[in-house]
């Protein structure tokens, strides 16, 4: 995501809400740690499964809402919406009411010879008070999902929404009051204020989705606490094409990750690196592909997302023509628009290296081509940057294909296709290092929400029992015996 726009860092000229009422978060923090320790804590499976099912229904009684809060924020298409908000965060809830009971069982594990007599387990206890941030991008899925994932855990939880969408964070305060009484789930929205007071607290677990220059803040002030974090973060995640692609298919693919949203998706392809020969090819299929989608008046077609707001508008139209003044070549798109925040969907090539497009997550409809001679050559460009949140490979031949994936890098990957990976509740979505630490979707959720606590039982006799002190000879020749074992 683009540096500086979610909470807790002081924008201007964004609406922000009047200052916090520290007091009030205090009163509701001590709240919901009582409540933890006497309800939460001790919840069975059919309980939390009864609170993701109230949870579940009043997002289908809202979905109307949810559509119209969006498309009013950022004029989003309310199937858009639907696609890219209602029905992951449906989707996150059903996984988890299908396989919390057996998530929330106790894990059996071998336990070694030298501990005869012993048994051991991994039980998954919750971690108490949970603070989710939630961004302006995806502002409800992003907050609904890992919401889904700390209740299956069986956490108290204070949600954040972005300020940046309004309307949005104004619903998700009206919903989650509605499904659960304060002392279970809070909603606080405001400006950097409140996330800055929130995180002062004794937190059990930070979960924060947003940009890597945020996050750092995030981790800075766990740190006071020594409270644990999930960073989903972002970066510049790049595409490469093989020669060996059907280029017809990997620009239906990449265009859509660009255009979905407006691109502001965390997992957008924000690079694309292309044989030379198969640049021109591309841009004339990516021209078709955005003709099918939008018909030949895209500006004015509703299906078509705007930028946030006037200062992402402001930076992603200046990553363009910053480009363009240092060598960079339009070759489709280009136009924008600052009354309606419209950036058209955009191809750059011959793109500097030092120009800000190509060091800063774009987070817009964009994308510079970097033509590359031989796939050493465009791994090498990859491995020069810092670890992506997604790597997108499009080829038909599994020796690239394999050779991409062992040389480099990244939270997750699709093959011959975009952002698909994390539809999968299967695959653990997350970084590495720069953009993220830690992972959720599905049973990683739980686990996010979770601590893996260790438990070793001991039988009434102990093998260890023999060795305790006084170390005699008797002591000498067991761990003798013993130690032949460990060979």
């Amino acid at each position: 995501m683009p540096t500086l726009q979610e909470s807790p860092v002081k924008l201007p000229n964004s609406n922000q809400t009047p200052s916090v009422d520290k007091t009030e978060i205090e009163r509701v923090f001590n709240l919901q740690k009582k409540h933890f320790h006497k309800v939460m804590k001790l919840t069975t499976a059919g309980q939390r499964i009864q609170r993701l099912k109230k949870l579940k229904e009043a997002i289908f009684k809202y979905s109307p809402e949810i559509e119209k809060a969006v498309n009013s924020d950022f004029r989003k298409s309310e199937r858009e919406v639907d696609i890219t908000e209602i029905m992951p965060s449906i989707s996150e809830i059903n996984d988890a009411i299908k396989h919390l009971r057996r998530w929330m069982k106790p894990v059996d594990v071998k336990t070694p010879m030298t501990l005869f007599g012993s048994k051991s387990q991994i039980i998954y206890e919750p971690r108490g008070v949970v603070l989710i941030i939630g961004p302006w991008n995806y502002p409800f899925y992003l907050t609904f999902a890992p919401l889904a994932a700390a209740i299956a855990a069986g956490n108290t939880v204070l949600i954040k929404p972005s300020e940046f969408t309004p309307v949005t964070s104004n619903l998700i305060q009206k919903i989650i009051s509605e499904v659960f009484p304060k002392e279970e789930v809070a909603v606080f929205e405001g400006d950097y204020q409140v996330s800055g007071a929130l995180m002062e607290l004794p937190l059990d677990h930070i979960f924060f989705t947003g940009s890597t220059h945020v996050g750092k803040i995030v981790m800075t002030a766990a740190a006071k606490h020594l409270t644990t974090v999930t960073l989903e973060l972002g970066g510049k995640s790049p595409a490469i094409i093989d020669k060996s692609a059907d280029i017809k298919k990997a620009a239906k693919k990449l265009i859509w990750g660009k255009v979905l949203n407006a691109g502001q998706t965390c997992v957008a392809p924000d690079y694309l690196l292309i044989p030379n020969e198969l640049v021109k090819p591309f841009v004339e299929e990516a021209k078709t592909v955005v003709k099918e989608f939008y018909g030949s008046s895209l500006k004015e077609n509703s299906d078509f997302c705007r930028i946030v707001n006037d200062r992402n508008f402001n930076r992603v139209s200046g990553y363009i023509h910053e480009a363009v003044e240092k060598g960079a070549k339009i070759e489709m798109g280009g136009d924008t628009d600052a009354s309606q925040n419209y950036i058209e969907p955009t191809l750059l090539s011959n793109v500097p290296e030092n120009s800000n497009i190509m060091e800063d997550e774009i987070f817009g409809p964009v994308l510079p081509m970097i033509p590359y001679t031989n796939l050493d050559e465009a791994i090498e460009k990859i491995n020069s940057k810092p670890k992506p949140l997604a790597l997108y490979i499009f080829g038909k031949k599994d020796r690239s294909i394999k050779k991409i994936l062992k040389e480099t890098s990244s939270g997750g990957v699709a093959v011959n296709d975009v952002i698909l990976h994390l539809a999968n509740p299967n695959l653990p979505f997350g970084g590495v290092n720069h953009s993220g630490h830690g992972s959720y979707h599905g049973y990683f959720g739980f686990k996010a929400f979770s601590h893996e606590r260790s438990v070793l039982r001991q039988a009434a006799l102990s093998s260890i029992d023999l060795m305790y002190p006084p170390y005699t000879n008797f002591v000498k020749r067991l761990v003798s015996f013993t130690k032949k074992f460990l060979v």
